[in-house]
């Protein structure tokens, strides 16, 4: 039988703080224990529904990047199948965009996932939300399908980006293996 991913995270316990230099800033990236409440601030700047996220928060592995003992960015990563995680939630805080947290945060998850022994890692995000889709392309993840109004059907109210409604979602994704992208269907 497979090991979950979170028996494997547990069993590296020299890598569940890391250090990372971005910008000539020192920033820390560690797990969340699970005495320790979710960044629901941080969390709602990429998922608007705090009913959503409740519903998989406590599924995840949560990393957050600290500066100064101040958190500014989140990851959550689930895994949804034997050898497969999702990235369900990536976000920094406003002050910190455009800084290249965002891309170490997604990063760091990918290698967190390969470590882990993964075989893929996907994730999907809103059509209007445009500078996230060339993050995670540049992040080496590749398009592998739309769910059309996922964000109609799934928001009570209307989520807007960019001058654009957020209607379907971009589902994209990386086999960790060969860093190209992996269709199961």
């Amino acid at each position: 039988m497979e090991e979950s991913l979170f028996k494997k995270l547990k069993q590296r316990p020299n890598k569940a703080i890391e250090q990372v230099k971005s910008l000539d800033r020192e920033f820390i990236i560690r797990k969340l224990e699970q005495h320790e409440s979710p960044p629901m601030e941080l969390l709602l700047l990429a998922d608007p529904s705090e009913r959503s996220i409740s519903k998989y928060v406590n599924k995840c592995e949560l990393y957050v990047v600290v500066e100064n003992d101040h958190t500014i960015g989140v990851y959550a990563l689930m895994e949804i199948a034997p050898r497969k995680v999702e990235l369900m939630n990536v976000a920094v805080a406003e002050s910190y965009q455009g800084k290249g947290i965002g891309k170490v945060l997604v990063l760091h998850a990918i290698e967190v996932a390969r470590a882990s022994g993964m075989h893929a890692i996907e994730l999907g995000t809103g059509n209007s939300s445009i500078a996230q889709l060339a993050l995670y392309q540049k992040c080496g993840f590749r398009m592998k399908e739309i769910v059309h109004d996922y964000f109609i059907e799934h928001y009570a109210e209307p989520i807007f980006e960019n001058g654009i409604q957020c209607r379907d979602m971009v589902r994209l994704d990386i086999n960790l293996k060969t860093n190209e992208c992996y269709h199961t269907y």
